[in-house]
């Protein structure tokens, strides 16, 4: 690099923080300070005032100031001009603060922080809002003489080892208190930016109560999609299996075809009833909660097998003991695992499916077995989402489960205990 673009170079990193936009911004939050400060100084400015005039009992004034601190501190300690700054800090400052936990109280160390970043504020507000009241139009009017106007500022006054006379040197005085009062924005700019972490933050109890919420959305975020993958993905895999069989019987045996399209048609309507249930959970109008759809236990296992029979895809069901008897947990995500396995077996796999339950004392055990049809991948840690709903569903209910390839046939085994559910 040449010496001279050298120079324009750190001439431009010197005069950045003077024109950069976020400089600006800050400037405006400092204002805002200083207009929040406004009635305190007033307030100060008319007590100090009584407690110099002898004619004004001193007691009632000390009593009047007392309640008049009082009411003056009480909001900085309130949630209210919390959420506030933290919205300011956001927009003003380009901090990424959290808004508040809802319905959680702020702990006393919360409001001791939040009570210190407001006085920060307003005092620091006030000082830029005098400087710019004080040191700006002095600053201007010694730059206008430079010019020959007359502003009745200076005239033969003395300003230090200058006069009015000097105007040479009051308009460099007057650049420098311009340039120096930009850079003293800055600065405290950029100290607030470093300091609204550390003082407008959340408190540790804060942050556990948001990751709670987070943790409990995603949960149901979660729930949700694996009730949609399953009901939805089993729906369109039955109506595309009868579909393709319709097509291919429709001249030969439309009382199939008949039963076929009665089949999509019965699919497709659950479907849509799981979807717009999932739907209204999701947008929930007015704040209303949506009526809990039914839920498909294994009590109506029957009917999953006769449609996945319906579809043209074998299975040979045999259970033990009597699901009535399962927690409503366990039936309900027994049911979801065994559609999703079926569902698989119809897309995936080829021949009969081999289906039993055990009904135990303290767990369901479930496996669903079938001849391997398409190229599946090997590893079951790595399956799709159908699998990965598996998974969660058994990790919530503490069970087991293994799934993949054993010798030709795809075999999924799963153990759900129940003790702990009753």
């Amino acid at each position: 690099m040449r010496p001279g673009q050298n120079g324009r170079v750190e001439a431009r990193t010197v005069l950045a923080p003077l024109v950069a936009g976020s400089t600006w911004r800050r400037g405006v939050f400092l204002l805002l300070g200083g207009v929040l400060a406004l009635p305190y100084v007033l307030l100060a400015v008319a007590f100090t005032q009584m407690l110099t005039r002898s004619d004004v009992p001193r007691p009632l004034v000390l009593a009047l100031l007392g309640v008049a601190a009082t009411i003056a501190a009480a909001p900085v300690f309130l949630e209210g001009p919390r959420a506030l700054e933290i919205a300011a800090a956001r927009a003003l400052l380009g901090v990424d603060l959290p808004d508040p936990a809802p319905g959680h109280a702020a702990d006393r160390e919360t409001r001791l922080r939040s009570a210190l970043w407001i006085a920060l504020h307003l005092v620091s507000g006030g000082l830029v809002v005098a400087a710019l009241f004080s040191a700006v139009p002095m600053a201007l009017a010694f730059i206008g003489q430079q010019f020959g106007l007359d502003t009745q500022l200076t005239g033969g006054d003395r300003f230090g080892p200058f006069d009015g006379r000097d105007t040479g040197w009051l308009t460099l005085t007057g650049l420098v208190v311009l340039v120096a009062l930009g850079y003293a924005v800055a600065g405290l700019g950029a100290l607030a930016v470093s300091m609204a972490p550390a003082l407008l933050g959340p408190a540790q109890a804060e942050r556990i109560a948001a990751l709670e919420a987070r943790t409990t959305r995603l949960a149901e975020r979660n729930r949700l999609a694996r009730e949609l993958h399953d009901s939805v993905g089993h729906a369109l895999t039955v109506a595309t299996l009868q579909a393709g069989a319709a097509r291919e019987l429709l001249d030969r045996d439309p009382e199939f075809v008949r039963r076929a399209l009665g089949a999509i048609e019965e699919a497709g309507r659950r479907a849509m009833d799981d979807l717009d249930h999932v739907l209204g959970l999701l947008r929930e109008p007015d704040g209303r909660p949506v009526a809990p759809a039914p839920q498909r236990t294994l009590a109506d296992l029957d009917r999953l097998v006769a449609d996945t029979r319906a579809a043209g895809l074998p299975v040979d069901a045999r259970c033990t003991g009597d699901p009535v008897d399962l927690p409503a947990a366990v039936s309900r995500e027994g049911y979801r695992i065994v559609q999703e396995g079926l569902t698989n077996a119809a897309r995936y796999g080829r021949g009969p499916v081999a289906l039993r339950l055990d009904v135990q004392a303290d767990a369901l055990e479930l496996e669903l077995a079938n001849a391997l049809g398409r190229p599946r991948r090997a590893d079951p840690g790595r399956g799709g989402r159908g699998l990965d709903g598996m998974r969660e569903r058994v990790l919530l209910l503490g069970g087991r489960l293994t799934v993949g390839p054993d010798g030709d046939r795809w075999r999924i085994r799963v153990r759900l205990p129940f003790e702990e559910a009753r």
